[in-house]
C-alpha cells in the first residue's frame, strides 16, 4: 500500500469519527482540508529527511573512495619499499573501503528512489488538497444558500401562521375600506357643487326669460324676437 494510499486511509478514519460528532458541513470541510495539510506538511518532512540521509550517504561514499585511494597509494609505498606483506595489508585495507562505497552506493539509489516516490505522492496530495479547496468553497457557498433558503422559508411559515398576519391583513381591509369611503365622499362632494352650479345656472335663464315675456308684454308682441343673426 502507497503512501498516499495510507494517508486516505487515516483521513477517511478521522473524518467518519468527525462526522458522526459534527452536523455542520462547513466545518467538516475544513477539517478535511485541515486533515489534508497536516499530512502533506508530514510528507514534506518525510522528503526532507530523506534527502538529508542521501546527502548524508553520498559523503561517506566520497570519503570510503578517498580511504580507498589512499591505501592504494600506501600499497604501492610498501611495493616500492619491497614490504609485500604491509602492501598487502594496506590492498585488504582499500578493499574494505570499496566495499562499503559500493554498499552505500546501492542504499543511495534505494533512496533516491524513496524521495522519488515521496515527491509523486506529495505532488498527488498537493493536487488533491487544490482540488478539495476548489469543491470546498463550492460546498461552503451551497451550504450556506441552503441555509438561508431554509431560515427564510421557516421565517415564511411562522410569518403564514402567525396571528401578525391575521392582523395585518385586517388592518390592510379597513385600510381598504377607509379609501374607499373617501372616495365616495369626494365624489359625493363634487356632485353637489356642479349640482348647485346647475341650479343657477338654470334660474337665471328662467329670469332672463321672464324678462323677455315682460318686455313682448310691452310691446304687444305675442312671439319672442329671434335672433337674426344679423347686427
Amino acid at each position: 500500500m502507497g503512501l498516499i494510499d495510507r494517508i486516505q486511509r487515516v483521513v477517511r478514519a478521522n473524518l467518519n469519527s468527525f462526522i458522526s460528532k459534527s452536523n455542520d458541513p462547513e466545518k467538516l470541510l475544513e477539517a478535511i482540508v485541515l486533515e489534508m495539510q497536516d499530512n502533506l506538511l508530514e510528507l514534506r518532512q518525510a522528503i526532507a529527511q530523506a534527502i538529508a540521509t542521501q546527502k548524508r550517504i553520498e559523503r561517506q561514499v566520497m570519503q570510503a573512495h578517498s580511504a580507498a585511494e589512499e591505501w592504494y597509494r600506501r600499497a604501492q609505498l610498501a611495493l616500492q619499499q619491497d614490504n609485500e606483506p604491509l602492501a598487502r595489508e594496506a590492498l585488504t585495507k582499500r578493499q574494505g573501503y570499496q566495499k562499503t562505497a559500493t554498499t552505500l552506493s546501492n542504499q543511495i539509489e534505494q533512496h533516491i528512489t524513496v524521495v522519488d516516490r515521496l515527491k509523486k505522492d506529495m505532488r498527488t496530495l498537493e493536487f488533491k488538497i487544490a482540488e478539495v479547496k476548489t469543491k470546498k468553497d463550492m460546498y461552503i457557498a451551497r451550504a450556506r444558500s441552503a441555509q438561508a433558503s431554509y431560515k427564510l422559508q421557516e421565517m415564511l411559515s411562522g410569518v403564514s401562521n402567525s396571528s401578525s398576519l391575521n392582523a395585518f391583513e385586517q388592518m390592510e381591509e379597513k385600510v381598504m375600506q377607509l379609501e374607499a369611503q373617501t372616495e365616495a365622499l369626494s365624489k359625493l362632494g363634487t356632485d353637489d357643487l356642479h349640482s348647485s352650479f346647475t341650479s343657477v345656472q338654470s334660474g337665471n335663464a328662467i329670469e332672463a326669460e321672464l324678462s323677455s315675456m315682460k318686455g313682448q308684454l310691452l310691446t304687444g308682441s305675442d312671439y319672442p324676437q329671434q335672433d337674426s343673426g344679423h347686427a
